[in-house]
């Protein structure tokens, strides 16, 4: 194959004319093409704009995107007529997007009207945070952005609106650590009519299950130690151990882990679909308007509320599968069985109410902690525009743990009352006199029996469920970002 033409952009303007903006444009065109045009071709793949655009926290997909765009022959690389094609292009969704922000019309964006847009589309921010963005694309020290300084921040990011630039401080990442995900996924409108959606939660149960198979002793554990006070188990994590161990063998430490990984996926899509009709609710007749991060909190709560609603007695009977001896129970189908034939169908419900309430704290911390954790990062980094998967593992991370932290002792009331009814003799208390008793009996102390071994998968769930994500999305053709991978060169 034949070597390359070698491209040098040239500015055609005449001599006798005075400079205007359009040959200015077209000038500072062909020296950013020039610049990024590291090896000379004439073309510019995404490896080149990888190394040229690296210091501007630009992510992959993003320069993807702006390559599949630009790319009008199709060919994985973008000429001098379509780099400045698309540039031209994107500069005029750059105006209307710096007009939009420019409330007063003076030709400066300000901090002011920085955090007006952000709430506008459902991300609350303090004046002082609107200050730390607006410190991000202020070149000059003035405290206020020019078209110059907005236009050269956002020139090689593919955004087209205000709800695409807000996207950095919305995005979320979701890690199944084998407690409940309250707030469902954001997804744009495009991402859901292209199947993407379906394809990002079922790689995210194919995730979920293998993390929560890989750390299943660790959750018996956890169980055993909440339901301590009425079974003969006691002692800490190694003897606890030892215990499972002598009375069941290897598999033992599994008991449990079958149901548990089944009521992934129905959880995961009760929650998205109920997710998405409850904000369609809230929206009323505005169906493009964004919820805010109180709306959100509320919508995702609700979900959270039904799908549990819906899948609980797979929960009762997670917990009695867990905790069941040696030939208990032949299987989940002769657990269920028996469970209906000796406590009725309201069995099926125990400790629901706890359960219910739960969720309140849960999604409260998580959300609260993630949006603060992220704010937090952006704000000491100032000259990086995303956050990255990592930060996001991260802040998900932590704020899963304030959330479990927050709402573990109504869980551990929820797993004693489930468990309640397979001590023959053990009476039956109520929440109340349940949470009285193990405040009287153990002390506070009691309430959070068996949130070592819980805070213990924390980390090897988040890794594992990351790990096989990654994989799981590279099989189903989807990026880590949301985008269908395409088959561009480079």
């Amino acid at each position: 194959m034949g070597a390359r033409r070698t491209w040098f952009p040239r500015v055609h303007c005449q001599d006798s004319e005075p400079p205007g903006p359009d040959c200015e444009r077209e000038k500072r065109y062909a020296e950013l093409f020039d610049q990024l045009d590291l090896n000379k071709d004439g073309c510019i793949d995404i490896r080149e704009l990888r190394t040229g655009l690296a210091g501007r926290g630009i992510s992959r997909r993003s320069l993807e995107r702006l390559v599949q765009t630009g790319d009008t022959n199709q060919d994985g690389v973008l000429d001098f007529e379509e780099f400045t094609q698309y540039l031209r292009a994107h500069e005029k969704q750059l105006k209307l997007m710096f007009s939009r922000l420019d409330r007063n019309n003076d030709g400066q964006i300000d901090a002011a009207e920085i955090q007006h847009c952000l709430h506008g589309i459902g991300v609350d921010i303090s004046l002082e945070d609107a200050n730390r963005i607006l410190l991000r694309m202020d070149k000059d020290g003035t405290m206020t952005i020019d078209w110059n300084e907005w236009r050269d921040y956002f020139l090689f990011n593919p955004l087209t609106n205000m709800e695409d630039v807000a996207r950095y401080w919305k995005r979320s990442m979701m890690l199944d650590i084998g407690e409940q995900l309250t707030i469902p996924d954001e997804f744009s409108e495009e991402e859901k009519k292209s199947g993407y959606v379906w394809r990002q939660l079922m790689a995210g149960a194919v995730a979920g299950s293998v993390s929560r198979t890989g750390t299943a002793p660790l959750d018996r554990l956890k169980v055993f130690r909440q339901v301590h006070g009425f079974s003969d188990f006691k002692g800490n994590v190694l003897s606890g151990f030892q215990s499972m161990l002598k009375e069941g063998g290897l598999r033992s430490l599994w008991r449990g882990n079958g149901i548990n990984v089944l009521k992934i996926a129905p959880e995961t899509a009760i929650k998205f679909t109920a997710y998405e009709k409850i904000k369609s609710v809230m929206r009323g007749s505005n169906e493009t308007r964004n919820l805010k991060v109180h709306e959100r909190f509320v919508a995702g709560s609700l979900a959270g509320a039904i799908a549990q609603t819906a899948i609980y007695p797979m929960e009762v009977l997670k917990t009695r599968l867990t905790l069941r001896k040696t030939g208990q129970f032949s299987g989940i189908a002769d657990c269920a069985k028996r469970i209906l034939q000796r406590e009725g169908v309201a069995a099926f419900y125990k400790g629901y109410v706890p359960n219910l309430l739960a969720i309140v704290p849960y999604a409260g911390i998580d959300l609260a902690v993630y949006e603060t954790l992220k704010f937090a990062w952006l704000n000491r980094n100032i000259g990086v525009a995303d956050p990255g998967v990592m930060v996001l593992v991260g802040c998900g991370a932590a704020s899963s743990t304030c959330g479990q932290l927050a709402s573990y002792p109504l869980a551990l009331i929820r797993t004693r009352m489930q468990a309640l009814a397979l001590e023959k003799e053990a009476p039956k208390p109520s929440m109340l006199a349940l949470l009285h008793n193990i405040v009287t009996q153990e002390g506070v102390a009691g309430l959070y029996r068996g949130i070592s071994p819980n805070l213990l998968k924390v980390i090897p769930a988040v890794s594992v469920s990351y790990v096989v994500y990654e994989y799981t999305r590279i099989v189903l053709g989807v990026d880590i970002e949301g985008r269908r991978a395409g088959k561009g060169k480079g």
